[in-house]
């Protein structure tokens, strides 16, 4: 154990700080955690400028967003190695929202889901999350790389295409119609791009691929403009400040601004017409549904890459406390000019790669990116919009996890490729939501069906095969498996009705029946009036307490002669044999 210890056991500090802290940080673990971030830092800088413009906002708002956002949710959150900041995930749902609404749409939406995700945290739903099925989470997530995918191929290709829409099959469209404006040298840097980012890692250093490729790409961008167009011709590369502009306290530039996020309310940013947004009940209720979605998508992808460093590092995350440190970063980010964010996987792993110890990594991490926003910006202006699509091209493959979704159609159950394909679809052609929606509620029959699968009425024995039970002749013995919900309780139950005439006593085995639902206690209630209807008594066994709570609740109660409760088949016996007797005894009379 480290003699040197730098955090202090403040009950402010989240779970991820304090479990570092009980494990004994010292120096060299801060060391680690400081290379960890410096790592991780370099690879965030391009990818939150490149997200940033795939959402539709200048590339600085993804810098700001892995800047605030990145120290708030390691500083309060539940997972010890997650990195936050902008993602991939989100643009099908923030593109939308940043083209009806506007940057001041955005980042209102962004503080709505924040303010979700923390309620769900207080309200302890972060365990909710782990039900969401994995083919749902993987249709979706490959749609979603479908569409990121998609959306480069302009930049990629260096087409002349109008602004692409919110509809794939609409951007397909532009996207075809524009190939004969297809320029050879942005093509050119987009491919040499690529090529680098997928030959690097094969080389096993330490510097990430990311950073190489735009080097890489930014000079060779520098070389065909020199040797094609001259260096002060318009006609070159574009570039990050070829396209974006800025003006902050009345100075202008171009490219990303040299300046740290600065505080700034929402609503006096640009809506959709450039002028800014209104703040009203209107909007808020038209935001609620976007809200909802980035909320639902983010407590989804982060407690997952919670998972994926909890097993990588055989630590234990706090699902509850993750979700609150999420929704505080979504809450403050944006009065700071940052878009939606989440934990990213990617991200988490390389930092863990690089041997990080706790969430100071992170924290790290968002000073490397701010300290680019600083110093760097001229560089950063510099990189081509061809190598960043490039880029995003790479996160789009490595998000579809293409392997495993062939893997889960060749060899998963009919149902569960039924699900993955309609989530994918519905992502691709309509929106995530949708695809989330259909796919839980597919999901939900799914389980359903195979559920009451698992729930059987077996006959046990009859009158006529009286040797083979203890119980007297005229008695049936049933067994039912399984718990007794809406799914299975009509099938299960039904076939009782079908007793033989020459049953007096239905004994019915219970004690494998786990729970019971509303719709099971009405089938029961059928069931027994018929059977007295019949002249048929009955005896529930092996019923658990809290389930009899449930049926006296409901009025089924027990009657002399006619119905009973008993704990076992032994006692069920004894009664059975009781009301043989009193039968006899009566016929005697």
């Amino acid at each position: 154990m480290a003699d040197h210890r730098f955090l202090p056991s403040l009950p402010a500090l989240a779970t991820g700080l304090r479990a570092a802290w009980r494990d004994g940080y010292g120096l060299a673990d801060l060391r680690k955690d400081i290379l960890a971030g410096l790592t991780v830092g370099t690879v965030a800088v391009p990818l939150s400028m490149a997200l940033a413009i795939a959402t539709g906002v200048p590339p600085q708002h993804g810098l700001y967003t892995a800047i605030v956002a990145g120290a708030i949710i390691a500083l309060m959150g539940g997972a010890r190695f997650s990195v936050s900041g902008p993602t991939a995930a989100f643009v099908v749902i923030l593109l939308p929202i940043v083209k009806q609404y506007g940057l001041g749409g955005l980042l209102i939406a962004s503080m709505m889901a924040g303010l979700i995700l923390i309620a769900l945290g207080i309200t302890r739903m972060g365990r909710l999350i782990e039900f969401v099925p994995y083919p749902v989470v993987l249709g979706f997530t490959a749609g979603i790389a479908v569409v990121i995918a998609v959306l480069q191929i302009p930049d990629f290709l260096g087409l002349e295409t109008d602004k692409l829409g919110e509809h794939f099959l609409g951007n397909v469209g532009h996207i075809a119609t524009a190939i004969p404006t297809l320029r050879p040298l942005e093509f050119a840097v987009g491919a040499f791009t690529l090529a680098v980012m997928l030959v690097w890692p094969k080389l096993r250093t330490p510097v990430p691929a990311p950073l190489v490729g735009l080097i890489a790409g930014a000079l060779a961008a520098w070389g065909l403009d020199m040797a094609f167009s001259g260096p002060d011709t318009a006609a070159g590369i574009e570039t990050i400040a070829s396209r974006f502009t800025w003006e902050a306290g009345g100075i202008s530039g171009s490219g990303i601004p040299p300046i740290a996020p600065d505080f700034n309310v929402p609503w006096h940013l640009p809506g959709p017409d450039g002028q800014p947004i209104t703040l009203d009940f209107a909007l808020i209720q038209a935001l609620m549904g976007p809200a909802f979605a980035i909320a639902m998508l983010g407590a989804i992808e982060s407690l997952l890459c919670a998972v994926i460093s909890d097993g990588q590092t055989k630590t234990r995350h706090d699902p509850n406390a993750e979700l609150i440190g999420q929704g505080l970063g979504n809450l403050v980010a944006p009065l700071f000019g940052g878009i939606t964010a989440t934990a990213a996987i990617a991200r988490t792993a390389t930092s863990i790669r690089s041997g990080a110890r706790s969430p100071i990594a992170a924290i790290a991490h968002a000073g490397i990116v701010l300290l680019s926003v600083l110093l760097l910006t001229d560089l950063l202006g510099r990189v081509p919009m061809a190598s960043l699509a490039a880029l995003l091209l790479i996160v789009a493959w490595n998000m579809s996890e293409a392997r495993r979704f062939l893997y889960i159609l060749c060899t998963a159950p009919a149902g569960d490729v039924a699900v993955l394909i309609t989530c994918f679809g519905l992502t691709v052609v309509f929106d995530m939501v949708i695809a989330v929606a259909v796919g839980i509620g597919l999901a939900g029959m799914l389980f359903i069906r195979r559920m009451a699968l698992l729930t059987e009425t077996k006959l046990v024995s009859t009158a006529g095969h009286a040797k083979d039970s203890a119980f007297p002749g005229g008695t049936a013995v049933y067994d039912i498996n399984g718990p007794l919900f809406f799914g299975a309780a009509e099938r299960a139950l039904t076939s009782l009705n079908q007793v033989d005439s020459r049953i007096r006593t239905l004994v019915i085995d219970m004690s494998d029946v786990p729970s019971i639902d509303a719709t099971a206690i009405v089938a029961l209630q059928s069931m027994i009036s018929e059977m007295q209807r019949k002249g048929i008594a009955l005896v529930l066994v092996g019923l658990q307490p809290r389930i009899i709570v449930k049926l006296r609740r409901a009025g089924i109660r027990k009657a002399a002669g006619s119905l009973a409760y008993r704990t076992n088949l032994a006692h069920a016996e004894s009664v059975v044999a009781h009301w043989e007797q009193l039968r006899a005894e009566t016929v005697t009379v």
